[in-house]
């Protein structure tokens, strides 16, 4: 749980950098990113607990990826509302920034399952093997 709790936020991080890196619209100053990391995986989560469980009973793959991004435009909202040294203008800009965060999350999601999955079956191996 920890690798994947780690990989969510780097996973943010780097999509709220990169956002500011090629977004002129999109800035946030190096405290912002601490912050809103934190805030917007907590409100990723939220919002995506809310969808899964209360909204849609079983989601399909094409679902979960809609739900994704709909998570993801919610928490950079709110986020932009709350973290004062973030600044998001125009939908356009919210729209790709919306986009380069979840393809960072989802990227440094699958890393975190392969890591995990890896931890396993090693533990698996030295469990046979000692």
């Amino acid at each position: 749980m920890g690798i994947r709790f780690v990989a969510s936020l780097i996973g943010i991080a780097v999509g709220l950098l990169l956002s500011g890196a090629v977004l002129d619209k999109f800035s946030l100053n190096a405290t912002a990113v601490i912050e809103a990391t934190l805030v917007f995986w907590q409100i990723h989560l939220g919002v995506q607990v809310l969808a899964l469980r209360v909204l849609v009973r079983q989601p399909s793959i094409a679902m979960a990826g809609l739900l994704a991004l709909a998570s993801t435009t919610v928490s950079l909202i709110i986020v932009n509302a709350i973290v004062s040294g973030l600044t998001i203008h125009g939908i356009q800009t919210y729209v790709l920034a919306t986009l380069i965060i979840w393809f960072t999350t989802a990227v440094s999601d699958t890393i975190g399952r392969r890591r995990v999955r890896e931890r396993r079956r090693d533990g698996r191996e030295a469990r046979r093997d000692g």
